[in-house]
Protein backbone atom coordinates (compact mmCIF):
# COMPACT_ATOMS: atom_id res chain seq x y z
CA UNK A 1 0.00 0.00 0.00
CA UNK A 2 2.69 1.94 0.69
CA UNK A 3 4.51 1.50 -2.17
CA UNK A 4 1.63 1.82 -4.34
CA UNK A 5 0.57 5.69 -2.40
CA UNK A 6 4.11 6.73 -3.08
CA UNK A 7 4.31 6.04 -7.33
CA UNK A 8 0.33 7.87 -7.36
CA UNK A 9 1.33 10.72 -5.80
CA UNK A 10 3.43 11.79 -8.76
CA UNK A 11 0.24 10.95 -10.90
CA UNK A 12 -2.55 12.05 -8.46
CA UNK A 13 -0.95 15.08 -6.46
CA UNK A 14 -0.91 16.20 -3.46
CA UNK A 15 -1.36 13.98 -0.37
CA UNK A 16 -1.67 10.59 -1.93
CA UNK A 17 0.87 9.07 -0.10
CA UNK A 18 -0.63 10.03 2.70
CA UNK A 19 -3.93 7.32 1.99
CA UNK A 20 -4.09 4.08 4.02
CA UNK A 21 -6.26 1.34 3.85
CA UNK A 22 -7.47 -1.45 5.95
CA UNK A 23 -8.82 -4.80 4.85
CA UNK A 24 -10.86 -7.24 6.32
CA UNK A 25 -11.76 -10.90 5.10
CA UNK A 26 -14.07 -13.81 6.35
CA UNK A 27 -14.82 -16.69 4.06
CA UNK A 28 -18.15 -18.77 3.73
CA UNK A 29 -21.48 -18.99 1.67
CA UNK A 30 -22.78 -15.38 0.85
CA UNK A 31 -26.31 -14.84 -1.42
CA UNK A 32 -25.75 -12.16 -4.70
CA UNK A 33 -28.29 -10.42 -6.62
CA UNK A 34 -28.65 -7.06 -8.47
CA UNK A 35 -30.67 -4.02 -6.36
CA UNK A 36 -32.73 -2.35 -8.65
CA UNK A 37 -33.40 1.12 -8.71
CA UNK A 38 -31.73 4.56 -9.84
CA UNK A 39 -28.54 2.75 -9.36
CA UNK A 40 -28.34 -0.74 -9.85
CA UNK A 41 -25.67 -2.74 -8.89
CA UNK A 42 -24.62 -6.41 -8.43
CA UNK A 43 -24.35 -6.94 -4.32
CA UNK A 44 -23.70 -10.15 -1.91
CA UNK A 45 -25.51 -10.63 1.07
CA UNK A 46 -25.16 -12.99 4.27
CA UNK A 47 -23.18 -13.26 7.34
CA UNK A 48 -20.36 -14.06 5.97
CA UNK A 49 -20.05 -10.54 4.48
CA UNK A 50 -21.05 -9.45 7.79
CA UNK A 51 -18.21 -10.81 9.58
CA UNK A 52 -16.18 -9.96 6.59
CA UNK A 53 -17.29 -6.21 7.12
CA UNK A 54 -16.30 -6.62 10.78
CA UNK A 55 -13.27 -7.94 10.09
CA UNK A 56 -12.50 -4.50 8.04
CA UNK A 57 -13.67 -2.19 10.88
CA UNK A 58 -11.59 -3.46 13.50
CA UNK A 59 -8.47 -4.39 11.38
CA UNK A 60 -5.50 -1.44 11.60
CA UNK A 61 -4.36 0.97 8.72
CA UNK A 62 -2.20 -1.06 6.22
CA UNK A 63 -3.28 -4.30 7.73
CA UNK A 64 -5.14 -7.03 6.67
CA UNK A 65 -6.85 -9.21 9.15
CA UNK A 66 -8.91 -12.55 8.02
CA UNK A 67 -11.05 -14.60 10.53
CA UNK A 68 -10.07 -17.59 11.96
CA UNK A 69 -12.52 -19.77 9.20
CA UNK A 70 -10.27 -18.07 6.75
CA UNK A 71 -6.84 -18.78 8.60
CA UNK A 72 -7.82 -22.31 8.40
CA UNK A 73 -8.41 -22.33 5.30
CA UNK A 74 -5.03 -20.61 4.12
CA UNK A 75 -3.27 -23.73 6.73
CA UNK A 76 -4.77 -26.42 5.28
CA UNK A 77 -3.03 -25.29 1.74
CA UNK A 78 -0.09 -25.16 3.32
CA UNK A 79 -0.29 -21.63 4.09
CA UNK A 80 0.05 -20.91 7.41
CA UNK A 81 3.32 -18.91 7.61
CA UNK A 82 0.86 -15.86 6.13
CA UNK A 83 -0.65 -15.83 8.80
CA UNK A 84 0.28 -14.69 12.34
CA UNK A 85 -2.53 -14.46 15.48
CA UNK A 86 -3.47 -11.11 16.52
CA UNK A 87 -2.25 -10.85 20.34
CA UNK A 88 -5.79 -10.28 22.08
CA UNK A 89 -9.04 -11.30 20.69
CA UNK A 90 -11.35 -8.74 19.72
CA UNK A 91 -15.35 -7.76 20.23
CA UNK A 92 -17.08 -8.55 17.26
CA UNK A 93 -20.18 -6.79 17.32
CA UNK A 94 -23.57 -10.07 17.18
CA UNK A 95 -20.43 -12.26 17.43
CA UNK A 96 -18.77 -11.53 20.97
CA UNK A 97 -15.02 -12.32 21.46
CA UNK A 98 -12.55 -13.54 18.71
CA UNK A 99 -9.72 -14.98 17.63
CA UNK A 100 -8.34 -13.06 14.22
CA UNK A 101 -5.09 -13.17 12.45
CA UNK A 102 -2.82 -10.93 10.40
CA UNK A 103 -2.30 -11.78 7.08
CA UNK A 104 1.50 -11.11 6.46
CA UNK A 105 2.19 -8.64 3.63
CA UNK A 106 5.89 -9.04 3.71
CA UNK A 107 7.33 -12.56 2.53
CA UNK A 108 10.58 -11.95 1.08
CA UNK A 109 12.90 -14.19 3.70
CA UNK A 110 10.44 -17.02 3.58
CA UNK A 111 9.02 -16.26 -0.19
CA UNK A 112 10.58 -19.81 -1.91
CA UNK A 113 9.07 -22.30 1.20
CA UNK A 114 5.50 -20.17 1.01
CA UNK A 115 5.14 -20.30 -2.70
CA UNK A 116 6.28 -24.29 -2.92
CA UNK A 117 2.60 -25.21 -2.65
CA UNK A 118 1.44 -22.56 -4.79
CA UNK A 119 0.27 -23.56 -8.32
CA UNK A 120 2.38 -22.09 -10.91
CA UNK A 121 0.32 -19.18 -12.46
CA UNK A 122 -0.21 -18.23 -8.40
CA UNK A 123 4.06 -18.10 -8.11
CA UNK A 124 4.17 -16.01 -11.40
CA UNK A 125 1.97 -13.16 -9.94
CA UNK A 126 4.14 -12.56 -6.88
CA UNK A 127 6.93 -12.62 -8.55
CA UNK A 128 5.64 -9.74 -11.00
CA UNK A 129 4.60 -7.97 -8.31
CA UNK A 130 7.50 -8.21 -6.50
CA UNK A 131 9.48 -6.82 -9.68
CA UNK A 132 7.06 -3.85 -9.39
CA UNK A 133 7.69 -3.02 -6.31
CA UNK A 134 11.39 -2.80 -6.93
CA UNK A 135 10.95 -0.34 -10.00
CA UNK A 136 9.27 1.63 -6.93
CA UNK A 137 13.04 2.17 -5.43
CA UNK A 138 13.40 5.38 -7.22
CA UNK A 139 10.08 7.25 -6.27
CA UNK A 140 10.58 5.44 -2.11
CA UNK A 141 13.88 7.84 -2.53
CA UNK A 142 12.00 10.75 -3.52
CA UNK A 143 11.35 12.74 -0.80
CA UNK A 144 7.84 14.23 -0.88
CA UNK A 145 8.90 18.05 -2.41
CA UNK A 146 10.12 15.90 -5.29
CA UNK A 147 7.18 13.27 -5.60
CA UNK A 148 5.08 16.91 -5.69
CA UNK A 149 7.71 18.24 -8.01
CA UNK A 150 7.56 15.49 -10.65
CA UNK A 151 3.34 15.92 -10.03
CA UNK A 152 3.10 19.23 -10.91
CA UNK A 153 5.66 18.63 -14.03
CA UNK A 154 3.11 16.30 -15.51
CA UNK A 155 0.41 18.74 -15.34
CA UNK A 156 1.98 21.68 -17.00
CA UNK A 157 4.01 19.20 -19.62
CA UNK A 158 0.52 18.46 -21.25
CA UNK A 159 -0.32 22.42 -21.22
CA UNK A 160 2.51 22.83 -23.53
CA UNK A 161 1.42 20.21 -25.89
CA UNK A 162 -1.67 22.33 -26.43
CA UNK A 163 -0.03 25.67 -26.70
CA UNK A 164 2.09 24.06 -28.89
CA UNK A 165 -0.75 22.42 -31.08
CA UNK A 166 -2.58 25.41 -31.12
CA UNK A 167 0.79 27.13 -33.10
CA UNK A 168 0.84 24.21 -35.65
CA UNK A 169 3.28 22.21 -33.72
CA UNK A 170 6.02 24.89 -34.34
CA UNK A 171 9.06 26.39 -32.18
CA UNK A 172 10.53 28.35 -34.03
CA UNK A 173 10.80 31.82 -32.19
CA UNK A 174 12.32 35.30 -33.59
CA UNK A 175 15.32 34.86 -31.31
CA UNK A 176 16.37 38.68 -31.61
CA UNK A 177 13.02 40.34 -31.44
CA UNK A 178 11.89 37.89 -28.49
CA UNK A 179 15.37 38.00 -26.97
CA UNK A 180 15.36 42.04 -26.78
CA UNK A 181 11.78 42.18 -24.90
CA UNK A 182 12.33 39.62 -22.72
CA UNK A 183 15.22 41.61 -21.57
CA UNK A 184 12.87 44.94 -21.35
CA UNK A 185 9.59 43.02 -20.10
CA UNK A 186 8.46 43.92 -16.82
CA UNK A 187 11.22 46.46 -15.90
CA UNK A 188 10.99 49.53 -14.49
CA UNK A 189 7.27 48.96 -12.99
CA UNK A 190 6.10 47.02 -10.34
CA UNK A 191 3.67 44.18 -10.61
CA UNK A 192 0.75 46.09 -9.84
CA UNK A 193 1.60 48.91 -11.97
CA UNK A 194 2.05 46.92 -15.34
CA UNK A 195 -1.64 45.23 -14.00
CA UNK A 196 -4.47 45.24 -16.62
CA UNK A 197 -8.01 44.52 -15.24
CA UNK A 198 -9.45 42.99 -18.75
CA UNK A 199 -6.90 40.78 -21.11
CA UNK A 200 -8.54 40.25 -24.28
CA UNK A 201 -8.28 36.34 -25.49
CA UNK A 202 -7.35 35.76 -28.80
CA UNK A 203 -10.12 35.88 -31.62
CA UNK A 204 -11.89 32.35 -31.71
CA UNK A 205 -11.82 31.00 -34.54
CA UNK A 206 -14.02 27.31 -35.06
CA UNK A 207 -12.67 26.23 -38.43
CA UNK A 208 -8.93 26.42 -36.45
CA UNK A 209 -10.00 24.49 -33.39
CA UNK A 210 -11.71 21.22 -35.37
CA UNK A 211 -8.33 21.70 -37.58
CA UNK A 212 -5.81 21.65 -34.61
CA UNK A 213 -3.46 19.11 -34.05
CA UNK A 214 -3.52 16.48 -31.36
CA UNK A 215 -1.95 17.61 -28.18
CA UNK A 216 -1.03 14.45 -27.56
CA UNK A 217 1.17 13.47 -30.70
CA UNK A 218 3.23 16.85 -29.75
CA UNK A 219 6.47 16.27 -28.43
CA UNK A 220 7.74 19.34 -26.29
CA UNK A 221 11.53 17.85 -26.50
CA UNK A 222 13.43 16.19 -23.47
CA UNK A 223 15.44 19.26 -22.94
CA UNK A 224 12.41 21.19 -22.46
CA UNK A 225 10.99 18.84 -20.43
CA UNK A 226 14.25 18.82 -18.12
CA UNK A 227 14.21 22.59 -17.78
CA UNK A 228 10.66 22.71 -16.76
CA UNK A 229 11.17 19.98 -14.08
CA UNK A 230 14.35 22.05 -12.95
CA UNK A 231 12.45 25.02 -12.90
CA UNK A 232 9.81 23.95 -10.90
CA UNK A 233 12.31 22.24 -8.49
CA UNK A 234 13.74 26.07 -8.29
CA UNK A 235 10.58 26.82 -7.33
CA UNK A 236 9.89 24.33 -4.57
CA UNK A 237 12.90 25.72 -3.09
CA UNK A 238 12.58 29.13 -2.83
CA UNK A 239 9.21 28.45 -0.96
CA UNK A 240 9.77 29.15 2.83
CA UNK A 241 8.91 26.49 5.40
CA UNK A 242 5.81 27.99 7.19
CA UNK A 243 2.36 26.42 7.91
CA UNK A 244 0.40 27.89 5.25
CA UNK A 245 2.88 29.32 2.37
CA UNK A 246 4.97 26.26 1.61
CA UNK A 247 5.08 24.30 -1.61
CA UNK A 248 2.80 21.87 -0.78
CA UNK A 249 0.27 24.48 -0.36
CA UNK A 250 0.82 25.43 -4.38
CA UNK A 251 0.15 22.44 -5.20
CA UNK A 252 -3.12 22.02 -3.11
CA UNK A 253 -4.13 24.96 -5.33
CA UNK A 254 -2.97 23.86 -8.41
CA UNK A 255 -5.06 20.77 -8.29
CA UNK A 256 -8.00 22.73 -7.59
CA UNK A 257 -7.39 25.00 -10.24
CA UNK A 258 -6.71 21.69 -12.56
CA UNK A 259 -9.93 20.40 -11.68
CA UNK A 260 -11.56 23.50 -12.41
CA UNK A 261 -10.19 24.07 -15.19
CA UNK A 262 -11.64 20.40 -16.72
CA UNK A 263 -15.31 21.85 -15.23
CA UNK A 264 -15.62 24.90 -17.23
CA UNK A 265 -16.96 23.03 -19.98
CA UNK A 266 -17.41 19.28 -21.35
CA UNK A 267 -16.58 18.96 -25.01
CA UNK A 268 -17.26 16.24 -26.89
CA UNK A 269 -15.86 14.37 -30.32
CA UNK A 270 -17.74 16.26 -31.97
CA UNK A 271 -15.98 19.98 -30.52
CA UNK A 272 -19.46 20.91 -28.83
CA UNK A 273 -21.12 21.17 -25.71
CA UNK A 274 -22.52 18.54 -24.12
CA UNK A 275 -25.72 19.80 -22.21
CA UNK A 276 -29.29 18.67 -21.47
CA UNK A 277 -30.81 20.24 -24.30
CA UNK A 278 -28.53 19.16 -27.38
CA UNK A 279 -25.32 20.12 -28.90
CA UNK A 280 -23.88 23.85 -28.57
CA UNK A 281 -21.67 24.58 -31.64
CA UNK A 282 -17.97 25.94 -30.70
CA UNK A 283 -18.68 29.54 -30.82
CA UNK A 284 -21.44 29.19 -27.75
CA UNK A 285 -18.74 27.11 -26.21
CA UNK A 286 -16.23 29.68 -26.32
CA UNK A 287 -18.77 32.46 -25.39
CA UNK A 288 -19.37 29.70 -21.74
CA UNK A 289 -15.91 29.52 -21.04
CA UNK A 290 -14.75 33.04 -21.70
CA UNK A 291 -12.58 31.72 -24.28
CA UNK A 292 -10.53 29.48 -21.98
CA UNK A 293 -11.25 26.44 -23.06
CA UNK A 294 -9.57 27.30 -26.83
CA UNK A 295 -6.77 29.48 -25.30
CA UNK A 296 -4.16 26.92 -24.19
CA UNK A 297 -1.57 29.66 -23.27
CA UNK A 298 -4.58 31.02 -20.91
CA UNK A 299 -4.96 27.69 -19.36
CA UNK A 300 -1.13 27.37 -19.00
CA UNK A 301 -0.60 30.66 -17.42
CA UNK A 302 -3.78 30.00 -15.12
CA UNK A 303 -1.61 26.70 -13.76
CA UNK A 304 1.60 28.40 -13.78
CA UNK A 305 0.34 31.13 -11.57
CA UNK A 306 -0.99 28.50 -9.14
CA UNK A 307 2.45 26.99 -8.70
CA UNK A 308 4.10 30.10 -7.97
CA UNK A 309 1.28 32.35 -6.33
CA UNK A 310 3.30 32.08 -3.08
CA UNK A 311 7.15 31.61 -3.64
CA UNK A 312 9.24 33.42 -1.04
CA UNK A 313 6.05 34.17 1.03
CA UNK A 314 7.18 35.06 4.98
CA UNK A 315 4.06 33.73 6.52
CA UNK A 316 3.05 36.89 8.06
CA UNK A 317 0.26 39.23 6.34
CA UNK A 318 1.08 42.32 4.22
CA UNK A 319 -0.04 44.66 6.46
CA UNK A 320 2.53 43.36 8.66
CA UNK A 321 5.03 43.37 6.36
CA UNK A 322 4.22 47.18 5.89
CA UNK A 323 4.27 48.00 9.49
CA UNK A 324 7.62 46.51 9.82
CA UNK A 325 8.78 48.64 6.85
CA UNK A 326 10.79 45.61 5.58
CA UNK A 327 12.57 45.92 2.14
CA UNK A 328 9.94 44.43 0.35
CA UNK A 329 7.31 46.44 1.65
CA UNK A 330 8.99 49.52 0.43
CA UNK A 331 9.12 48.88 -2.83
CA UNK A 332 5.83 47.05 -3.62
CA UNK A 333 3.97 49.19 -1.07
CA UNK A 334 0.94 47.19 -1.28
CA UNK A 335 0.18 42.94 -1.94
CA UNK A 336 3.78 42.90 -1.11
CA UNK A 337 3.97 39.14 -1.15
CA UNK A 338 2.55 38.84 -3.76
CA UNK A 339 4.37 41.31 -6.26
CA UNK A 340 7.47 39.71 -4.69
CA UNK A 341 6.37 36.03 -5.64
CA UNK A 342 6.03 37.05 -9.31
CA UNK A 343 9.12 38.99 -9.75
CA UNK A 344 11.11 36.12 -8.32
CA UNK A 345 9.40 33.45 -10.18
CA UNK A 346 9.54 35.54 -13.59
CA UNK A 347 12.67 36.72 -13.05
CA UNK A 348 13.78 33.13 -12.38
CA UNK A 349 12.42 32.19 -15.67
CA UNK A 350 13.44 34.43 -17.70
CA UNK A 351 17.11 32.91 -17.17
CA UNK A 352 19.13 31.53 -19.91
CA UNK A 353 18.58 28.10 -18.58
CA UNK A 354 14.77 28.06 -19.18
CA UNK A 355 15.37 29.23 -22.81
CA UNK A 356 13.96 26.16 -24.20
CA UNK A 357 11.11 26.08 -21.77
CA UNK A 358 10.19 29.61 -22.46
CA UNK A 359 10.37 28.87 -26.56
CA UNK A 360 7.16 26.45 -25.91
CA UNK A 361 5.43 29.07 -23.84
CA UNK A 362 5.52 31.48 -26.21
CA UNK A 363 7.07 32.51 -29.30
CA UNK A 364 5.75 35.65 -30.24
CA UNK A 365 6.33 39.42 -28.86
CA UNK A 366 2.26 39.34 -28.39
CA UNK A 367 2.42 36.27 -26.69
CA UNK A 368 5.21 37.08 -24.33
CA UNK A 369 3.29 40.05 -23.43
CA UNK A 370 0.23 38.39 -23.11
CA UNK A 371 1.85 35.72 -20.86
CA UNK A 372 3.12 38.26 -18.68
CA UNK A 373 -0.10 40.08 -18.16
CA UNK A 374 -2.01 36.48 -17.44
CA UNK A 375 0.58 35.76 -15.13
Amino acid sequence: MEDTTLKLEITLGPDTSELDLRVGIHSGQVTAGVLRGERSRFQLFGDTMNTAARMENTSARNRIQVSQVTADLLSASGLSAWIAPRKNKILVKGKGQMQTYWLKTKLKSGMQNVTATLSENSVKSIENETDEIADLDGIEAMSKTERLVEWNTEILSPLLQQIIASRGGTVNPDDQSITQKEATIGTGKTVLEEFVPIIPLKRFDSDELSKRQKAGSIDIGEKAKSQLRSYLANVSSMYQDNPFHNFEHASHVTASVKKLLTRIVSVDHGHGLRVSTGEVDLVDMAGHSYGITSDPLTQFSVVFSAIIHDVDHPGVPNAQLVKEKTRNAQIFKKSVAEQNSVELAWGMLMGEEYKALRECIYQTEDDLRRFRQLV
